[in-house]
């Protein structure tokens, strides 16, 4: 194996009332004036009041952004941008979900480099440094607080898009499960199959030696499957499949949602290294057109994609029954994949995730243009297992899905 490497946020913090302590953490970055970017829900149901209470308590000026949305378009993150230079932060904090710590990481990026954030699409074209940046989710399933991704909606070409660098890792990542607490139950399944989406895109990914092998070349967030990715990946797994249904059914299940909290970061840390791969490239043109949410189109979609890579990894998705309760000792890779397959289905089922574009307001003349617009994120097709030659076998799997 070449060598590879494995990054996180610079810090993490972990736990019960673990927000107690961010006026340390912000102190540690130097902090005096904090750019909160957050939404009106969490400032309304006083989520972001535990979050700046201990800011304003060790003495930092505070400013709040309020208008991120859900699948954030561009125009949010050019506004959150005006309020932040406006301010003049030294800090910049995400409090919310993946959309809200995605736009804060645009924001310290822009603060930094300046530009727009249509400026930095695709990999690595971050020249440096960004604003000292604090990630603090409220929802468990993005990994965003751990992860080197922004995503957001460029409404001028209706497509999900996103910047990977490694300077949009967080200075400091902190998870506390208490914030969780009452999350809405779709808001709840939407997110946590997110998170086994991360976890099993991660872990079925091509392997590290013959990703760097493949085009396109150049410098690269992503690595492909890896050892310690691997662990991360299968405790995710494990901890979606015991605990998700809970946390959907019962909003103050804390045992549900610490291990939820958990999953959800532990997804982040696998792929933010290993990467992920088809079902997002499918995601990004379907959330782009029919504004579903992330989660959603990727539970969708996931055991699709997952039945099409079974030629290039039936035995690494038959190593999942273990994660999924059920150890698998025999020969019949393929029987004990499809076995895989078919528990995440009955997931989705349980919680809710619709089953069918149809379902989501795609019409099957949309299929055909989101199967361009995926084949053409070549940096999610190299991380494939199985790498499609033409937009065509994109286009079998939306018809699949449909």
């Amino acid at each position: 194996m070449r060598p590879w490497t494995f990054h996180s946020a610079g810090t993490l913090l972990f736990g019960r009332d673990a927000v107690h302590q961010l006026g340390t953490v912000a102190s540690r970055l130097k902090a005096k004036r904090v750019f909160v970017v957050t939404d009106e829900v969490l400032v309304r149901v006083g989520v972001a009041a535990r979050v700046t209470e201990p800011l304003a308590a060790a003495g930092l000026t505070i400013n709040v952004f309020t208008g991120c949305a859900p699948e954030p378009p561009v125009e949010v993150v050019r506004a959150a941008v005006a309020a932040a230079r406006a301010f003049a932060p030294d800090v910049v904090l995400g409090l919310g979900g993946g959309s809200n710590m995605d736009v804060s990481k645009l924001v310290a990026l822009i603060l930094a480099h300046g530009g727009d954030p249509t400026d930095y699409v695709g990999d690595c074209r971050v020249p440096g440094p960004i604003y000292p940046l604090i990630c603090v989710p409220t929802t468990a399933g993005t990994g965003s607080e751990v992860s080197a991704a922004a995503v957001f909606t460029d409404t001028a070409k209706k497509i999900k898009v996103s910047c990977l660098s490694p300077y949009l890792r967080p200075a400091a990542a902190v998870v506390d499960p208490l914030l969780t607490v009452g999350c809405p139950k779709t808001v709840t399944a939407d997110s946590g199959i997110d998170a086994l989406t991360h976890a099993i895109e991660a872990f079925t990914a091509v392997d590290q030696d013959e990703f760097l092998d493949r085009p396109p070349g150049g410098e690269t967030v992503y690595q492909g499957k890896n050892p310690i990715a691997d662990v991360m990946a299968t405790t995710c797994i494990g901890l979606v499949a015991r605990f998700l249904r809970r946390a959907v059914a019962d909003g103050n299940d804390l045992e549900a949602r610490e291990a939820m909290a958990q999953a959800a970061t532990l997804g982040g840390l696998a792929f933010a290294n290993a990467g992920v791969a088809l079902v997002h490239a499918m995601e990004y043109p379907v959330g782009g057109a029919v504004h579903v949410s992330h989660g959603a189109g990727n539970g969708l979609l996931l055991p699709y994609v997952m039945r099409y890579n079974l030629p290039a990894r039936a035995k690494t998705i038959a190593a999942l029954s273990e994660p999924f309760g059920k150890p698998f000792h025999g020969t019949d890779h393929l029987a004990a994949a499809e076995g895989v397959i078919e528990k995440i289905e009955h997931l989705r089922a349980d919680i809710g995730i619709p089953t069918r574009l149809r379902e989501i307001g795609v019409t099957e003349a949309m299929l055909h243009g989101f199967a361009e617009k995926a084949f053409a994120i070549k940096r999610l097709m190299r991380v494939n297992p199985r790498m499609p030659a033409s937009a065509d076998e994109i286009l079998e799997i939306y018809k699949a899905a449909y």
